[in-house]
């Protein structure tokens, strides 16, 4: 099984993915710029639109996987030089180190002007995209791939197709833990968008608290081609596609073997939260323990909350050396402007719900 791209590739995104150097594993487009979100008045580009730059007002978000950062970012400075901040000044081998060594291993250039809309792009090695998608490291880019994104470029890394879909059925497993016996498609889908903002200090200054279910509000068939597949074949879960409706295995036995399937570093934060003084015991007895626990959920909730928490602030406070203090403040009034404009809208968007 593959990672389905939700659309064909637009010329928009062909034409700006054309301004980068090439050797990219793996380059997908995401967010609000990409697929309409319900309560946003931008406009979504269709197949065939004319003028598709008129009509897209929301920023472009791109993230680029590549095999050899510094290779990449010094033929990126050749072409893209003004992309970067002060940080340029470094050379590419710095510039890769800022990118491997601190926050989610992501480097980001943001408000960069590219074929007539303003795009950001962050730049993450393969092998550290390889370890999140598995392990859930960070859950940063992890996380922006449990939702739909359009896929721009793969390659044939058989490493890397697997590690795409063992992220799509983590996120499935984590999300059942959290959900009570019998639930909706959409219970699922909104329990999974919000996995990767579970904890993150943005969700409380910056970012419009209906965002997760906007995401999941008009793109509901965008999730079932991600997971479709995946749920018919889990083993943990009747799935009634027809119905939309799903019943998993809450008893202890069926907890322990979802437990057992989540990604390692969210095993050892669950593992920390129930055994914070170390007394040696082994993990595999500490997950039977939590299996039995009525507040199963609640724990796997908080071992997400603080993967997520640490590695959100980290990387923006990265974000202000990789971006600049200008573009810093220009993308924060933007993302102000955005929690202001859905709390004025909340009520009515409830009313809907």
């Amino acid at each position: 099984m593959t990672l389905p791209a939700v659309h064909n590739t637009g010329v928009l995104y062909r034409r700006i993915l054309s301004q980068f150097p090439q050797d990219i594993s793996l380059a997908f487009a995401y967010g609000s710029g990409v697929f309409k979100q319900h309560g946003t008045s931008q406009g979504q580009m269709e197949v065939g639109d004319p003028c598709p730059a008129l009509l897209l007002y929301n920023m472009l978000d791109f993230v680029f996987a590549v095999d050899d950062p510094v290779t990449w970012h010094t033929l990126n400075l050749l072409q893209n030089r003004k992309h970067y901040s002060i940080l340029k000044l470094l050379g590419p081998t710095k510039i890769s180190s800022i990118q491997n060594e601190h926050g989610a291993a992501v480097y980001y250039n943001t408000l960069v002007p590219v074929d007539g809309r303003i795009i950001k792009y962050g730049v993450i090695s393969t092998a550290s995209l390889i370890d999140d998608l598995m392990h859930w490291k960070t859950l940063y880019v992890a996380g922006r791939l449990h939702k739909p994104v359009k896929m721009l470029a793969q390659s044939e890394n058989g490493k890397l197709r697997a590690a795409l879909v063992a992220n799509l059925k983590s996120a499935v497993t984590a999300s059942f833990l959290m959900l009570p016996e019998s639930f909706t498609e959409e219970d699922l889908f909104l329990q999974i968008a919000g996995l990767s903002y579970a904890g993150d200090f943005r969700m409380v200054l910056g970012e419009d608290k209906s965002k997760v279910a906007n995401i999941v509000k008009d793109n509901i068939q965008h999730f079932k081609i991600l997971y479709s597949n995946i749920l018919k074949d889990c083993p943990q879960a009747v799935y009634k596609p027809q119905q939309g409706k799903l019943e998993v295995d809450k008893s202890p036995e069926g907890q322990f073997t979802q437990l057992m399937a989540l990604p390692r570093t969210l095993q050892q934060r669950i593992t920390k939260l129930v055994d914070p003084a170390g007394k040696n015991r082994d993990v595999e007895e500490i997950l039977l323990q939590v299996a039995q626990d009525p507040d199963c959920g609640a724990v796997v909730q908080q071992g997400i909350s603080s993967i997520v928490k640490s590695s959100s602030i980290t990387q923006s406070i990265k974000g202000i050396a990789t971006a600049g203090m200008w573009k810093t403040v220009s993308y924060s009034s933007k993302k102000l402007m955005k929690m202001w404009k859905g709390w004025r809208r909340k009520p009515s968007v409830s009313q809907m719900s």
